[in-house]
Formats: structure tokens, sequence, C-alpha cells
């Protein structure tokens, strides 16, 4: 058969997507483990997760330095023996901290993934947060910090979450100067106690796993409880969202402006979550979008524009973000409205709607695509407590959604008096 080059392939729709499940295993001490064996290559992930982010912190940096202080050195090791060592097997090791979650990951060669958990192992459960390793981790944080702060970008983003959350929010918290002198090393090994043991511990697992994964993680991990199980203090806090509206930093030496325009919003959890999604990538989710099509490619004010929704286990925000030229920072701020106001007032038209669902639904099979993928997949669920109906739900949602349904959506959600704007820049 002779393929012709200029006939374009047959558009098809996709009309089902099946994701390969988590399987839910227990450690002899209680610890959950799910796996997605999946794969062709002899890899293994494995993500040790805590309730330990920045939401249960009570000062700024205090997750983070946690987390990341983890393997500068423990009873047996030094950083550098610790890095070294898992490099020698071809593994990977690496910290990260969210708004609600921290994590470990390592990705190991089958063959060396005994070898490699016995340093993960010490990691987690034996770290000693050397005094010389806090003070270097301190002033490298603070010298990328100041760094950070003279980008409009940086100081809009940290703004707006204040501006929607409130200033003494776990979420809207923000990083100030003084911080970095207020944060002491005996916090960080508190924090540590606190958090990261048996009890407030989840273990992802994925690739091509290993017959025996179960027994070797119940070998290092499961056969007894460690660290100092006790029951994970949860903040009590209020939402404190700004009541004005409109918000503007001057920067006198910007050569643009960031511009931050959104509200308060619901999670993942909320059942208008997946329909609001069509709605954002209508708006500003992807290249096509609406304000992509207006300000960059009409009006040439910026290089991007977007929208998007941020899910957080305790609360949610929708948010229009950009940076533009100094001189033309108002125009934008109009044609964003513009565009909120199309979408309230004004059904969006089939073809539209459909170059937009078909954008969707082959966003998310991409996103889906091997262990690792799956395992991201899962953990987005499992966050918020989820089943894997929530994929069913939103695949439908995308599927059956109305231009009715949108415009009324928008007329819920995005109001203008509903939303806050900030402009970090000049005017």
């Amino acid at each position: 058969m002779i393929l012709d080059r200029k006939k374009a392939p047959d558009f098809k729709t996709i009309d089902k997507i099946d994701i390969q499940h988590a399987v839910s295993h227990s450690l002899d001490n209680g610890i959950k483990v799910y796996t997605i064996d999946s794969g062709s290559q002899e890899l293994t992930k494995l993500e040790f997760i805590f309730n330990a982010g920045m939401y249960y912190q009570s000062q700024p940096l205090l997750a983070s330095a946690a987390n990341n202080l983890l393997e500068s050195g423990t009873k047996n090791y030094s950083a550098n023996e610790l890095s070294d060592n898992i490099d020698f097997f071809g593994s990977f090791f690496e910290c990260s901290v969210d708004q609600d979650f921290a994590s470990l990951a390592l990705f190991s060669l089958n063959k060396y993934l005994d070898k490699s958990l016995h340093y993960v192992e010490d990691i987690i459960k034996n770290p000693t947060f050397p005094k010389d390793e806090f003070d270097i981790y301190m002033s490298n944080k603070k010298q990328k910090h100041l760094v950070n702060s003279e980008k409009v970008s940086v100081l809009a983003r940290r703004r707006f979450f204040e501006l929607l959350f409130g200033e003494k929010h776990p979420y809207g918290v923000t990083v100030k100067n003084d911080d970095f002198e207020k944060l002491k090393l005996e916090s960080v090994i508190e924090f540590y106690r606190t958090f990261y043991h048996s009890a407030n511990c989840a273990i992802i697992a994925s690739g091509k796993l290993p017959k025996d994964l179960i027994e070797t993680l119940n070998r290092f991990f499961g056969s007894s409880t460690w660290g100092n199980e006790q029951p994970i203090p949860v903040p009590q806090v209020n939402i404190d969202t700004t009541k004005l509206q409109k918000h503007f930093i001057e920067k006198a030496d910007a050569i643009q402006s960031a511009i931050k325009v959104g509200r308060l919003m619901f999670n993942k959890t909320n059942p208008d979550y997946y329909k609001f999604q069509v709605l954002n990538t209508i708006l500003g989710g992807y290249f096509g979008s609406r304000l992509m099509a207006n300000i960059r490619e009409d009006k040439g004010y910026t290089y991007g524009i977007g929208s998007g929704l941020a899910s957080f286990v305790n609360g949610g925000s929708f948010f229009i973000s950009t940076e533009v030229g100094v001189d033309v920072t108002n125009e934008t701020l109009t044609e964003i409205y513009k565009e909120i106001k199309l979408v309230r007032e004004e059904l969006v038209d089939d073809e539209e709607l459909e170059t937009v669902r078909n954008y969707v639904l082959g966003q998310f099979l991409r996103s889906v695509d091997g262990p690792y993928a799956l395992a991201d997949k899962f953990k987005a669920i499992w966050e918020f407590g989820l089943d894997y109906d929530y994929f069913e739900k939103y695949f439908d949602a995308v599927k059956t959604i109305t231009p009715q349904e949108i415009k009324a959506l928008a007329n819920i959600y995005l109001q203008e008096n509903d939303l806050i704007e900030l402009v970090v820049g000049k005017k």
C-alpha cells in the first residue's frame, strides 16, 4: 500500500479511555502501598508521600527546609556519600514539597533497588540535619529569594495568593526577607519529627515492578513502626479573601507589568470542576484559546497569556496570568474583561466547542501514557480522597457539555465584580 501524503488521515474522536488502576497493598506496619505495574523497562519509581506540605507549617520556609535537608546527612552517611552512592547504582533521588504534601521519589534499576533503598531508608529514618548544611541551604535560599523578588511575575504570584486566601492562611503566606533569620534549625527538626513517620506515610510504586516489591518494602519500611508516631496536627484557619477588587504594586524600573485576574474557587471535589475545565480551556487554557488569539495573536501585547484552576486539598483558585509591556497594561486588562464578558453573554459555537472538546480529551490521553504518568494521575485523585470514577465523570462532562452549560457556568463564576485584579509594574 502506497501512502498518499496529500490526504490527511481520518479524523477520529475519543469515545472511551481505559486507565490502568493502581492496586492497593498494606505493609505489616500499616503503610499503604499503591502499585502500577506497567512498562517495558526494568525500572521502578517509588514515591514516599507525607502530609507535610506548606499547609502544615507554623512559619514560612519550614516545610521546604525540612524536606530538602533530609538528604543533607544521616547517622551513617554524609550528604556527599549519599549522593555518590545513589549515583553509583544509576539511581536518582529527589525531594519536593507543595501546598499539601511532601514527597521523596526514588528512580532505580530493578536489579539495584535493594541497594538504593538502603540509602533511602537512612535518609527517611535517620537524618541528622547538620548545622552547616542548614546554614548553607538557608543562605542559598535567601539569595535566590532576593533575586526572584526583582521579578514582577514572582511578586504577582506571591501577592495574588495573599489576596485570595489571606496573609495568615497557609496557602496565602509568603516569604519575607526576615523569615530566613527567623527560621531555626530546632524548628526544622521538630517539624520532621512531627510529620515524617510511618503513620503519616504512603507509597506509590510504578514501572515494571519486581515480583518481590512488597516484601522488599516490608523489609526496609514495614517490619515495624518508625519515627515519632503521633496524630497529625491540622491547622484550623479561615480563608480571609481581600474585600478590595483592584490592586496595584508599582515597580518603577519595570519594563513589563505582571497581571493576575482571578478569584477564590472550588477544588476538584466539586461537581462543577469537570465542566469548568472546558470553560477554562476555551478562555485561556491552551494555545488556541480566546485570550491567546486576542491578546497575543491579534494585539501582540504578550508572548503568552493563560488561565487555569489551582486545586488544593483545602481550597482552590481560578486565575488569568500574563506579562505585558508597561505601555499596554491597561489595554490588556480591557481585553481580558472583554473576553470574560463574551463567555458570559454569548454561546460558544459548535465548531469551537468540538475543537476544545477534542483537545481536552487528547491531552488527557497523553497524560496517561506510561507507568509514571499513570502514577501521577492516581496521585492526583488519591490526594483528594477520590476514586477512579473521577476520570469517568470528567470524561463524560467533557463529551456532553453544551454551549448553554458553558454560558451558565461563566455567569455563576466569572462575574466581573467577583474577580480580583492585581498588577505589578506600571499602569
